[in-house]
């Protein structure tokens, strides 16, 4: 095992990335880039990262900022609860720990949005404390390395590569070796073709020896996927347009889009499109958005506003439509704002129907 842990170092150390969170022991940067790298690729979160560590570059900084600034910051990484949490954290860091961030593992796991792969990570890397990372490549890598089937999505799973992770783990440069492994599973050991027959860990790796690569990790549950129907409403008046705040715990929750009415099927969607026909101007193709666990079919329609319909009434508020990109919104909507960027052609005077 200790010539394993030697062979993923060195390999690391010729092989490893650039990357700006890897210069640093700053608590405060270390915690952001895993936060923002949480479900988001490092080819993705990298310009975010940059772009929050020059807009807030301390956690008093990032403490002292509006919810909207930050989503808007955070726009089109997804998992907007992310950016929520972090800001909150920020205050109680900020408000509570007098700015500075816990110390130890332990310390680290009491602060709202921060579990356990996050506080083993900053611990490791900023104190140098011997706890191991366990995030979806060293569970790759640790389940191929020992041909195990358990399920890493069990409870028994979990339990049982927890305590093999930290074996495993090299406890005299634990901060080193956890970015080994981290970077072996996301550049080498990867979920589809590895390549085995260069592998640095091929004459330790059982998977290998009896053929179970392709076959490992484990996992026992699938996804459920919900489908949701959507018709976003457009108004312009005057210049004007609608826009409404999202504020029920639900996806994007805290940003911004058009009226919207949620069906719950297909057919009472295509319904209400037919009831409000004389009313819609102009309506978009039928748009597909997947998110992890949600399939939603969309329609933007340009609508005309009637006492009906609304423009006037509710609890949306104006805006003037060049001001829009000044509200964080859903990547749904930014993609429908950016194909129509133009929405002049859609202007109404206030004679409402």
């Amino acid at each position: 095992m200790i010539a394993t842990q030697a062979e993923l170092i060195s390999w690391y150390l010729i092989n490893g990335r650039e990357l700006p969170w890897r210069n640093t022991k700053d608590p405060y940067l270390i915690w952001l880039s895993e936060i923002i790298l949480q479900q988001t690729r490092v080819q993705q979160g990298l310009p975010y990262y940059l772009k929050f560590s020059m807009t807030y570059p301390t956690v008093q900084h990032l403490a002292r900022a509006n919810e909207e600034d930050v989503l808007n910051l955070w726009q089109g990484l997804g998992y907007y609860s992310r950016a929520r949490n972090m800001l909150k954290t920020a205050n109680e860091i900020t408000t509570q720990l007098n700015g500075h961030f816990p110390q130890s593992y332990q310390g680290l796991l009491k602060l709202k949005g921060v579990g356990e792969y996050t506080a083993a990570a900053i611990a490791s890397f900023c104190f140098n404390e011997a706890v191991a990372v366990l995030d979806g490549n060293v569970y790759r890598v640790l389940s191929r390395l020992f041909d195990i089937e358990l399920p890493i999505d069990s409870g028994v799973g979990k339990k049982a590569f927890k305590e093999l992770a930290s074996a495993f783990l090299d406890r005299k440069q634990p901060a080193t070796f956890n970015q080994a492994i981290m970077e072996f599973g996301a550049l080498h050991c990867t979920p589809k073709k590895p390549d085995c027959f260069q592998c640095v860990l091929s004459k330790s790796c059982i998977s290998k020896a009896r053929g179970t690569v392709n076959l490992r990790p484990v996992k026992q549950k699938k996804t459920k996927v919900t489908q949701r129907f959507f018709i976003f409403s457009v108004f312009l008046v005057d210049e004007q347009t609608i826009i409404q705040k999202r504020v029920k715990k639900d996806i994007w929750q805290g940003m911004y889009e058009f009226p919207m009415e949620e069906f719950d099927s297909k057919s009472k969607q295509s319904e209400y499109l037919e009831q409000n026909r004389k009313n819609i101007l102009f309506q978009t193709e039928e748009i597909t958005h997947i998110l992890s666990h949600q399939r939603i079919t969309a329609f933007f329609i340009f609508a005309k506003p009637t006492k009906e319909m609304g423009f006037f009434s509710g609890s949306g508020i104006k805006v003037n439509r060049n001001q829009l990109y000044r509200y964080p919104v859903s990547v749904l909507t930014d993609n429908f704002l950016k194909k129509t960027n133009d929405l002049s052609f859609l202007l109404f005077d206030e004679n409402v129907n």
